[in-house]
C-alpha cells in the first residue's frame, strides 16, 4: 500500500502540494561542500559574505621535467637516401669585387716577321733567239737577302705567303711583245702587246701565292713573229719587282 501512495503524490501536480497540509522545512546541507571550490561563471553573482570569494583560485601543475629519464646513446645511422632530382638552375649571383693586379709575366720571345722583296732592272733591249726565253736582268735596285739570281733571271722563295708581283716592259717599233709571268714551270699570267709603229709602255701585275722553294720569273714567248721588248743604256724600261704582302703563319 505504500508503494501505490508514493506514485500517487508523485503524479500531483506542484500546486496541490499546499492542500495536502504537510508540513514545510527548510533545506538543510547534509555534505560537505567540493574542495577546492568551482570558480563562479562570468554571469554568477558572488556575495562578499561568501567565503570562498576571496580564497585565491588555485589551478593544480605537474613539473614534467621531474619525470624526463636520462639521455639515451645514440643510435646507427641509417643508409643515405638516394639523391633527389636536379633543381632549377638559381638567380645570377651579384658581380663581385674587382680582384687585385696581378704579377707581370716573364718576358716574350721576340716577334720574328717574315720579309721578302726584290725589284731588278734589264738596260738592254732583248730580241727572242729561242720560241722560250727566260729573260735576265743586269741592275738590282732591291734584293734582300739576295733571293733574286740576276744571271738566271729567278727569285726563289724562302718566306712563303702570299707574294705581289709586277712586271713593266717597252715595246718596240713593229715587233710583237709576248711576256709570261711564271710560277715555276707554269705561266701565270700575260703581258701582250700587238706590232705597232708606236712603241708604248706596258704593265702587268698580280698577287700571286708562294711555297718555300718556288720559283718566279719571267720568259719570252716567240710565236710566227718577231718577238722584242726595247731597252737602251741610259734609261730604264725593264722591271720586275714582288714582295710579300702577308706570310703564311698570318693567314
Amino acid at each position: 500500500m505504500v508503494a501505490p501512495a508514493l506514485l500517487l503524490l508523485l503524479a500531483l501536480p506542484a500546486g496541490a502540494w499546499r492542500g495536502l497540509g504537510l508540513p514545510r522545512r527548510s533545506c538543510v546541507q547534509c555534505c560537505r561542500p567540493a574542495w577546492p571550490p568551482a570558480a563562479p561563471g562570468p554571469g554568477a553573482h558572488v556575495s562578499d559574505g561568501d567565503p570562498w570569494a576571496r580564497l585565491p583560485l588555485l589551478r593544480p601543475t605537474i613539473d614534467i621535467s621531474i619525470l624526463k629519464g636520462e639521455k639515451g646513446e645514440a643510435g646507427v645511422r641509417g643508409h643515405s637516401g638516394r639523391s633527389g632530382k636536379e633543381g632549377p638552375p638559381g638567380s645570377r649571383g651579384l658581380r663581385g669585387r674587382k680582384g687585385q693586379k696581378g704579377q707581370a709575366g716573364l718576358p716574350g720571345a721576340q716577334c720574328t716577321r717574315a720579309y721578302a722583296a726584290f725589284s731588278v732592272g734589264r738596260r738592254e733591249g732583248l730580241h727572242s733567239a729561242d720560241a722560250l726565253q727566260a729573260v735576265t736582268f743586269d741592275m738590282e735596285l732591291v734584293n734582300l737577302d739576295g733571293a733574286f739570281d740576276l744571271a738566271s733571271g729567278r727569285f726563289l722563295c724562302t718566306a712563303p705567303g702570299v707574294y705581289f708581283l709586277s712586271l713593266n716592259v717597252h715595246t718596240w717599233n713593229y715587233k710583237e711583245t709576248y711576256l709570261h709571268i711564271m710560277r715555276n714551270a707554269r705561266a701565270a699570267a700575260v703581258l701582250y702587246a700587238q706590232p705597232s709603229e708606236r712603241s708604248v709602255m706596258q704593265a702587268q701585275s698580280l698577287l700571286l701565292p708562294l711555297a718555300a722553294g718556288d720559283s718566279v720569273w719571267v720568259r719570252m714567248f716567240q710565236r710566227d713573229r718577231d718577238n722584242a721588248i726595247f731597252g737602251e743604256r741610259g734609261d730604264l724600261y725593264i722591271t720586275f719587282s714582288g714582295h710579300l704582302v702577308k706570310p703564311d703563319a698570318e693567314l
